[in-house]
């Protein structure tokens, strides 16, 4: 292995016999090569099985956790900043969980026919304060799911972190196998929707038509194929639960119809949800320990987070991508940003009322040096009246604006055209490298 100059040498390969029911933590450093293999028992990470016998190489700065039902003997090779084995886990009572939920996908599917209520599976939305294991609940809830067969549908809402793509973004994606522990969540058809911003404070209200949008993509999708429908939907929130945040929790719960709450680690927000919701019988609202496993992360820290997640989408995970430069005209685009923008003059407002922006009105963009470094989104609308109910192809990343030739400078993610003519910009900023 290859070492850098005045590091300390890689420790040897070391094993861990893991009893039943407890999970070996481990923390990966951000240049550490570190691998992981199953010598002999069953474990999973995040609710996907290790193969045995083959290393798996896990990517710099992940934490995981390798959980065995039943006693396994795990191997690690390399370096790490953290490795223990803990046996106080939360995983039962997660399992038990999906094993309701996979009780209620299995009547909805024998309910086909019998009106669509019936045939609706569970919606499970995780809700909890930022770093309380939301997504990685999610994760395994999902890949559980798959494993039984089922296709359920995974909606990311937090446009913090973005699991499904990059940040920025509110977005959804069948899943039809257990999440890959390195790969993480497989693309084939994401729906994704460009917000623009990493907070929703910058334009709550376009946030909320944004789910709105998706919530109806999905559900058309959902009355033209009973398997989607039966196996539901498993939705990812933002950990900001206070305030602001704990509005568009309702909203989400709300927009997309969730029969099933399950809150991570809060007392508060748990007896604030039963209190709200107490007029709607039909939604369950479980609360669950977080898990001890769970690292905190500083602001710092989920700006890198941010930074590689983008980072990712255009050289993949193991640099494994060449993305490409790509030169486009100024009149070849046309780029526009969502709220702000002239509003309604004084004089035609009513006596003493203050002028808004109007937080959905579309406006274009002057091409100028003040779009460098931001991350743009191409979206697949024809019209910019269609921006906002029409999802997005991909991102380009500007690296450059030459004003004299009239050019962008921009990374894609491969070759060729754009897939459209209009872009779309926010706050969502890059500093490669």
């Amino acid at each position: 292995m290859a070492m850098a100059m005045g590091s300390a040498p890689a420790p040897p390969p070391r094993q861990f016999k893991l009893a039943r029911e407890s999970e070996l933590r481990v923390e990966v450093g951000a240049a550490a090569p570190l691998r992981v293999r199953l010598l002999s028992g069953t474990a999973e990470i995040f609710g996907a099985e290790l193969p045995p016998e083959n290393w798996l190489p896990i990517p710099p700065r992940s934490k995981i956790a390798i959980f065995t039902w039943h006693g396994a003997t795990i191997e690690l090779d390399g370096i790490s900043e953290v490795e223990y084995v803990a046996d106080e886990t939360p995983m039962v009572s997660y399992v038990n969980v999906h094993a309701i939920l996979d009780g209620r996908r299995t009547h909805a599917k024998a309910s086909q026919g019998s009106g669509l209520d019936a045939s609706q599976g569970p919606r499970v939305i995780v809700v909890g304060p930022t770093d309380s294991g939301k997504s990685t609940l999610c994760r395994m809830l999902l890949s559980w799911a798959s494993k039984q067969g089922w296709k359920p549908t995974f909606v990311d809402l937090d446009i913090g972190q973005g699991s499904i793509t990059i940040p920025g973004c509110i977005a959804a994606t069948p899943v039809e196998m257990p999440i890959d522990a390195v790969e993480g969540i497989p693309l084939e058809m994401p729906i994704v929707y460009f917000y623009g911003h990493t907070t929703p404070n910058v334009n709550a209200d376009l946030y909320k038509v944004l789910m709105k949008e998706l919530a109806q993509t999905l559900e058309k999708q959902f009355s033209g194929n009973a398997e989607s429908r039966a196996a539901g939907m498993v939705i990812n929130t933002m950990g900001w639960v206070e305030g602001l945040g704990y509005e568009l929790l309702l909203q989400a719960v709300d927009t997309f119809k969730a029969n099933v709450v399950l809150v991570l680690g809060q007392e508060k927000l748990c007896s604030m949800l039963k209190e709200v919701l107490k007029s709607k019988p039909n939604v369950d609202i479980v609360k669950l320990h977080k898990s001890e496993g769970v690292v905190l992360r500083n602001q710092k820290v989920r700006q890198k987070a941010r930074s590689f997640r983008i980072r990712e989408y255009f050289y993949g995970l193991s640099n494994d991508l060449s993305p490409h430069s790509n030169i486009i005209n100024f009149s070849d685009v046309s780029i526009y940003r969502i709220g702000g923008g002239p509003q309604a003059p004084r004089s035609a407002l009513p006596i003493g009322a203050e002028p808004v922006a109007d937080p959905t009105r579309v406006v274009a963009v002057n091409i100028n040096r003040d779009l460098l470094h931001l991350v743009l989104a191409v979206s697949y609308a024809k019209e910019p009246d269609q921006i906002i109910s029409s999802n997005v192809a991909g991102f380009i990343y500007v690296t450059d604006i030459d004003i004299q030739r009239k050019k962008i400078v921009c990374l894609t993610p491969c070759p060729g055209e754009l897939p459209s003519k209009i872009l779309v910009v926010g706050t969502l900023t890059w500093l490669e490298g």
